[in-house]
């Protein structure tokens, strides 16, 4: 019995020694005719670039979609106008804006830093074909997770006053 222990163990060991190991075959590569080194492949630590939100971009050129074509704002801040346009920004505005942080729609602190005073009341006054027609509101639209401005039936005068508050917000 023991002997055929013994010689069932033997042949077992031959028999993994012959169906195993053996030379590993290396894998050619489409370097390996043509040069002795592979190229080395240099990591790159350059960032992407990084893109801006809609809500923080500056573009002061686009005018938007609307009745305003062209507007003239004097430098010095209207007071009257300031408050006008506070009264109607807390009556109209507030449910989904925010004056320093983003809320349903953008912060409106330094809106006039990043657009141009006819994009900003022309997106007041004309919401519905701006998120059709204008890029940039398209983006916004994106950004604030597909809410649109609503229209507040505004007219280009509390459009103006709103504008003008809006220019104390820093």
């Amino acid at each position: 019995m023991n002997k055929i222990i013994k010689t069932g163990f033997l042949i077992a060991c031959g028999f993994l020694i012959s169906c195993g190991g053996g030379e590993k075959k290396e894998k050619k590569s489409v370097y390996d005719n043509q040069v002795a080194e592979k190229p080395k492949v240099e990591k790159t630590t350059e960032k992407k670039e990084e893109t801006v939100p809609p809500s923080k971009r500056v573009d002061l050129s686009t005018k938007g979609v609307g009745p305003i074509k062209s507007i003239k704002i004097a430098e010095a801040i209207d007071q009257k106008l300031v408050a006008e346009g506070e009264a109607i920004f807390k009556q109209n505005c507030t449910a989904c804006h925010k004056t320093d942080k983003k809320f349903i729609g953008p912060a409106l602190a330094g809106v006039t830093k990043r657009r141009s005073p006819e994009w900003v009341m022309n997106m007041i006054l004309n919401p519905q074909e701006m998120l059709m027609k204008d890029s940039l509101a398209k983006e916004l639209l994106v950004e604030h997770n597909g809410s649109p401005m609503a229209n507040q039936s505004l007219t280009e005068d509390q459009a103006r006053a709103l504008y003008e508050y809006f220019r104390t917000l820093m």
